[in-house]
C-alpha cells in the first residue's frame, strides 16, 4: 500500500530544516509529512522505544515512519541493531522483516552527519555560498562524502570559514535552510543519502 503520510524522527533542528526543504519535491502533492526533532541523538535513542510503542497503537495503514540519526563515530551495525530492536520490541515491521507486507518503520543513518550530504551536492553548496571553491570534491579527503575523516560538520565549517563564511562558527539551521533550497537529491554523491532517498521513494511507490 502506498503511503500518503510520512513521519520522520530526527535528532536535531538542522536536519528538520533540511528535510522540510527537500522532501516536498520528492514526495509530490499526494503525500503529507511531519518531522519531529529531538534534543540530540541520545535524546532520540532514549525515547525511541516509547515513541514507537505509541505509534504502534494507532498508526494508519497509509502512514510510514522513518527514524534518521547521524552515525557520528559509532559502529554502524551496532547502531542499526539498536534501532531495529526498538521497532521489534513493539511489533512494528521494518524493511528487513516485513516480507511481502509494507514496512511501518525504517531506520536510516546519515554517515557520518548531515554535512556529509552537503559535500555530496557541492553544486548546491556553491550556489548558497559562491565564494567556496568548486574543486573541493576533487580533493582526496572529500571525494567520498561518507568517508570524510575527523568530523564532517567540522570539516564543512573549516571549508566555509576559509571562504569567508561563518567566521564566528557554523550556524547549522541557517546552512540547512540555504542549501536545501538548492539541493538536487538525484545528483547527490553520498551513498547514505541515496539510501534515505530510496526509502522515501519506496514508501510512496
Amino acid at each position: 500500500m502506498r503511503a500518503d503520510h510520512l513521519i520522520v524522527l530526527v535528532e536535531e533542528p538542522s536536519m528538520e530544516t533540511f528535510l522540510r526543504g527537500i522532501l516536498p519535491p520528492i514526495l509530490g502533492q499526494n503525500t503529507t509529512f511531519d518531522i519531529h526533532p529531538f534534543q540530540g541523538k541520545q535524546d532520540l535513542m532514549d525515547k525511541l522505544p516509547a515513541r514507537l510503542r505509541g505509534y504502534a497503537n494507532w498508526i494508519p495503514e497509509g502512514s510510514r515512519i522513518i527514524v534518521l540519526v547521524d552515525r557520528d563515530d559509532e559502529e554502524c551495525a551496532r547502531l542499526k541493531k539498536q534501532m531495529e530492536e526498538a521497532a521489534a520490541t513493539v511489533g512494528m515491521r521494518t524493511p528487513s522483516n516485513a516480507g511481502r507486507r509494507h514496512w511501518q518503520v525504517a531506520n536510516r543513518i546519515a554517515i557520518e552527519e548531515l554535512e556529509s550530504w552537503y559535500f555530496g551536492d557541492w553544486e548546491a553548496v556553491r550556489e548558497s555560498y559562491p565564494k567556496v571553491k568548486s574543486a573541493i570534491p576533487d580533493k582526496a579527503q572529500f571525494r567520498d562524502p561518507d568517508r570524510i575523516a575527523g568530523g564532517t560538520w567540522e570539516a564543512f565549517e573549516r571549508v566555509l570559514r576559509g571562504a569567508g563564511y561563518f567566521k564566528s562558527g557554523l550556524r547549522k539551521v541557517e546552512a540547512a535552510r540555504e542549501i536545501s533550497a538548492r539541493f538536487v537529491p538525484e545528483r547527490n554523491r553520498s551513498q547514505s543519502f541515496q539510501v534515505f532517498r530510496s526509502t522515501v521513494l519506496q514508501a510512496i511507490s
